[in-house]
């Protein structure tokens, strides 16, 4: 029964995702508002659009639900992934999605610590003096070792 909703909500979300789906709905409100001087904008002409489309709200519901929660458990699961692969990853973090609320809140309030620290930590680099162009590509100009009277640190002494 589960991989049967699955399937169907799945088809059924792709075909009403797509613009097709959009186009077909624009075409049923034009032909019912068309219909409109017909009926003579009776009560029963607009009873079927707000019964069609209330039917369909409901119905949607279910499949949005479906998709958003399939979707969800894909993400977490790649992230699970992704945390166990990161040997310095904290990997009690994998099943975090089951904390309660206080352990949820204690946790964002260790990564609010991080981002802060973090923070602190740019802005003290961006105070430093920066290095030169040459210095960053290891052109900088080298002094000679003491004792030597020559470039590259030859000693001109014999002996």
């Amino acid at each position: 029964m589960k991989a049967l909703f699955r399937q169907i909500a799945q088809q059924a979300s792709h075909a009403m995702g797509s613009p097709w789906a959009f186009v077909l709905a624009l075409m049923v409100i034009v032909a019912w508002a068309a219909s409109g001087p017909l009926f003579h904008y009776s009560d029963t002409w607009q009873l079927a659009i707000n019964t069609g489309t209330t039917i369909v709200t409901f119905l949607m519901v279910f499949l949005i639900q479906n998709t958003q929660n399939r979707d969800a458990r894909v993400v977490h699961l790649k992230l699970d992934e992704l945390i166990r692969a990161i040997t310095t990853a904290r990997t009690e973090l994998v099943a975090m999605e089951h904390l309660s609320d206080e352990e949820l809140e204690r946790l964002q309030g260790q990564f609010e610590r991080l981002h802060q620290h973090a923070t602190e930590h740019r802005a003290r680099r961006s105070r430093r003096p920066r290095a030169t162009e040459a210095e960053v590509n290891g052109v900088a100009a080298k002094a000679p070792p003491r004792g030597s009277g020559q470039p590259g640190g030859r000693s001109s002494s014999k002996g």
